[in-house]
C-alpha cells in the first residue's frame, strides 16, 4: 500500500466503523460529557436567541459570537494544527469585511453585490495567503510571524489612507438587501411570538452560514490532510523526511484559514452595515483572536466556540455587572472603585490571566483530560 493510500483508507475505516452521525462530526466528538453540555448550551441559545431574548443588543452579541467563533476556528487551524504563528489573520478578516463594503456601496444594495463583493474578497484573500505562505514558510518561525505582522500593519495603513475607496478612517456605511432589512416582513403573523423580520433573517443566515463553515472546518482537520498538518506541527524534519511538501501543506492551511476569515468578515459587514479600520483591522482583535484560541484550547476547533462565547459576553457585559456591583457595594470604603465600570478591561485581563492559569490546555484540553479520568477511574 502507497503512503497516500494508507491514510485514506484509515479515514474511510474509521467512517464506517462510527457511522453517519460521527462521520458528520469528522470522527471528532467531544469526548466529554461535561463539553458535550457546554457545546449543547452555547449553539441552542445560539440558534435560538432572537426566541430566547428581547432587544437589540443581545442579538447583536449572538452574531458575534457567531462571526467569531468562524474566524477563531480559523486561526485555529493555523495555530492549533498547523503550528503558524500568524498576525495577519486579521487582514483577511478586513478583506471580507471592505468587500461587502465597497461592493454594496458602490453596486447598490443587492444580491448581486453582495455575490462580487464576497467572491472579489475571496479571490483577493487567496492569492495574497499563497503568496505570504510560498514566500515566507520557508523561513523560521519567528521571521514568518514578523513578516506577518509587517504586511498586516501596511494593509491597515493602506485602508486608512485609501479613502477614495475604503472611507478612510470614518470606514463605509451601506444599505442592505431588502430582505435583510428591519422593515421586511416575510410573515404576516408572528411566529412564536416573535415578529419575523430582515434582521431576524440575517440573524440566521450568519449563524446557519458559521455553522456550515465551522463543520467544514471541523472535517478539514479530521481529514488525512488534518492529519498531515498535524505531523508537521510535531516535526516537521520527519514530515518532510517522509516526502510531504511542507510548504505545501502550510500554505495550503493558510489558504484555507484565511478564506473562512474573509467569510467571517463578510458577515459582520453584513451585520453591522458599516466596515472600518477599528472593525475588521485593528490589531486588538488579532489579540482577541489569541486569547480565545488559548482560553478555548488550542488544536481543538470545540474551543473556538467556548473562546468565543466567554470573550465576547464578557466584553459586552462585564462592564454593565461591575456598574451594578458598584452600587451595590457604594457604602463600602475602597471596593465601590475597585469594580467601577472604567476598571473593566482590568478584571477582564485578570479574569483570563487566571483562566489560562487554571486551564493551561484550555477549556476543552482541561474538560477532556477529565473526561479520560473518570473513564479511567
Amino acid at each position: 500500500m502507497t503512503r497516500s493510500s494508507a491514510p485514506a483508507r484509515s479515514f474511510t475505516e474509521t467512517r464506517i466503523r462510527r457511522g453517519p452521525s460521527s462521520w458528520l462530526l469528522s470522527s471528532d466528538t467531544p469526548r466529554s460529557w461535561a463539553l458535550s453540555l457546554i457545546l449543547i448550551v452555547i449553539v441552542t441559545c445560539l440558534a435560538a436567541a432572537p426566541f430566547l431574548f428581547s432587544g437589540s443588543q443581545p442579538l447583536s452579541t449572538a452574531a458575534k459570537i457567531c462571526v467569531f467563533v468562524l474566524l477563531v476556528a480559523s486561526y485555529d487551524l493555523l495555530l492549533g494544527y498547523t503550528g503558524i504563528v500568524s498576525f495577519a489573520h486579521t487582514m483577511f478578516f478586513g478583506i471580507g469585511g471592505y468587500g461587502i463594503a465597497i461592493a454594496l456601496e458602490r453596486l447598490g444594495p443587492s444580491w448581486e453585490s453582495v455575490a462580487v463583493g464576497l467572491v472579489a474578497a475571496l479571490a483577493l484573500s487567496a492569492v495574497l495567503a499563497a503568496v505570504i505562505g510560498l514566500l515566507s514558510l520557508r523561513v523560521r518561525a519567528i521571521f514568518f510571524s514578523m513578516i506577518t505582522l509587517a504586511v498586516a500593519s501596511a494593509v491597515a495603513v493602506l485602508a486608512s489612507q485609501l479613502s477614495a475607496i475604503t472611507g478612510g478612517e470614518d470606514g463605509l456605511s451601506f444599505q442592505l438587501p431588502a430582505e435583510l432589512r428591519p422593515a421586511f416582513r416575510p410573515f404576516a403573523e408572528p411566529i412564536l411570538g416573535l415578529a419575523i423580520n430582515g434582521r431576524i433573517l440575517a440573524y440566521y443566515m450568519i449563524f446557519i452560514t458559521a455553522a456550515v463553515l465551522f463543520l467544514v472546518l471541523l472535517r478539514v482537520v479530521n481529514s488525512p490532510f488534518g492529519r498531515v498538518l498535524q505531523a508537521i506541527r510535531e516535526n516537521e524534519f520527519r514530515a518532510e523526511a517522509l516526502g510531504y511538501r511542507v510548504v505545501a501543506y502550510r500554505t495550503a492551511a493558510s489558504v484555507i484559514s484565511a478564506m473562512a476569515a474573509t467569510v467571517a468578515g463578510a458577515l459582520l459587514a453584513l451585520w453591522l452595515r458599516y466596515n472600518g479600520p477599528d472593525t475588521t483591522l485593528s490589531f486588538s482583535i488579532m489579540i482577541d483572536i489569541l486569547l480565545m484560541v488559548v482560553i478555548g484550547g488550542m488544536g481543538t476547533l470545540y474551543g473556538a466556540i467556548i473562546g468565543a462565547a466567554l470573550f465576547v459576553l464578557a466584553q459586552s457585559y462585564l462592564q454593565v455587572l461591575m456598574g451594578a456591583g458598584s452600587q451595590t457595594l457604594s457604602g463600602i470604603p475602597i471596593l465601590p472603585d475597585l469594580v467601577h465600570p472604567d476598571r473593566w478591561l482590568l478584571w477582564l485581563g485578570l479574569l483570563f490571566i487566571v483562566s489560562v492559569y487554571a486551564f493551561p490546555g484550555g477549556i476543552v484540553g482541561h474538560l477532556r483530560k477529565r473526561g479520560r479520568s473518570h473513564e479511567l477511574g
